[in-house]
């Protein structure tokens, strides 16, 4: 299974379990990082609904996690950071589902799409260098 596979695996709820955003992007990229799977789950538990009270996007702080692990410096955060605010307006989970709520797009698709957006770019990043 590849990353972005495993990423919707993980966002389709299986088996009734719920990945946050976060862990739905770590737990993919564990083994890539030198994580387990557990480990990832558990460094994610709390980057969830923007670190648990609107604040930082869960996928945002998760790629920015995988990013430094691999050994990518500030500059390459900060270029993560800076294309997702381009692409959305904000990198908060509050504003972010306000957009999306006044888009009329559902919370579940939005977040599925920031996570899957966010592997995405991981995946050309780490496989470009």
């Amino acid at each position: 299974m590849t990353h972005l596979e495993e990423v919707q695996y993980l966002r389709s709820n299986p088996d009734g379990v719920h990945y946050n955003c976060a862990q739905s992007l770590l737990i993919p990229f564990a083994q890539e990082v030198g994580l387990t799977k557990e480990q990832a789950h558990a460094l994610g538990s709390c980057f969830g609904s923007g670190m648990l009270h609107g604040s930082a996007c869960g996928a945002l702080s998760a790629a920015l996690m995988l990013a430094g692990m691999k050994g990518y410096d500030t500059k390459t955060a900060t270029t993560l950071i800076q294309n997702f605010r381009n692409a959305h307006r904000a990198t908060d989970c509050t504003t972010l589902l306000t957009f999306a709520k006044e888009e009329n797009v559902p919370k579940k698709q939005h977040c599925d799409d920031l996570v899957l957006e966010m592997a995405e770019q991981l995946e050309t990043l780490f496989t470009q260098n």
